[in-house]
């Protein structure tokens, strides 16, 4: 009697339970920044600055870059579809809402933008972002990273303002399959990139880096 009373009860308030889950995951929690504000200065303000303006130029500026774009390198750093011992290190102690919540404090920072310095290469960088080099099947920079160099959130990130010491080594690590290869195929965007970067020659990625450093 009691067994069929409690079946009775579950299958009653079934559609209420499944329409509150469905409430839920239509209005996720919503990013804890004071938390995300914490972890920061415990832990990534010493490469990437309290702003996620950069202080070294081997490290990223985070400022501005698209939230969903840093939850899920973090996401791919932690589970190693990105391999990097550093950033292995420091993600393995994040859940997913740490990892949200630090995607959307660093989302909000300013960039500071820096400023090319090579004349030269930023010509040459200029007009291939801008319209691609169709000789070597590269295709233009802006068609993904906006003209601008803003990203598109979740799949690339911003470019605008980048250190171009960090943007040339990760074309350089796209381009020696050292990034963007998961041996599953899990990191689609990366892949893209790898199979761009593996055209590009060593003049066009230092091109690249520096007018992209420039952009606002």
């Amino acid at each position: 009697m009691k067994r069929s009373l409690l079946v009775a009860v579950a299958v009653a308030l079934w559609p209420a339970a499944s329409v509150l889950a469905q409430g839920t995951a239509a209005n996720p929690a919503k990013p804890d920044l004071a938390k995300a504000q914490t972890i920061v200065n415990q832990v990534c303000a010493a490469c990437h600055g309290t702003d996620g303006n950069s202080p070294s130029p081997a490290n990223p500026n985070l400022a501005g870059l698209p939230a969903e774009y840093i939850t899920g390198q973090l996401a791919h750093f932690k589970s190693g579809i990105r391999a990097n011992p550093v950033m292995l290190g420091m993600s393995a102690a994040l859940s997913p809402a740490d990892m949200a919540a630090l995607g959307a404090y660093y989302a909000q920072q300013k960039p500071k933008g820096l400023n090319a310095k090579d004349p030269e290469l930023v010509k040459v960088g200029q007009a291939l972002y801008r319209g691609g080099d169709a000789a070597r099947g590269v295709p233009a920079c802006a068609s993904c990273h906006g003209p601008n160099g803003a990203g598109i959130p979740k799949s690339y990130p911003r470019l605008a303002g980048q250190h171009g010491d960090y943007t040339y080594a990760q074309l350089k690590a796209f381009k020696a399959g050292e990034r963007g290869a998961d041996k599953e195929g899990k990191d689609a965007n990366g892949r893209i990139m790898a199979a761009v970067a593996a055209k590009l020659s060593d003049t066009q990625m230092k091109a690249l880096a520096e007018y992209t450093t420039g952009l606002r």
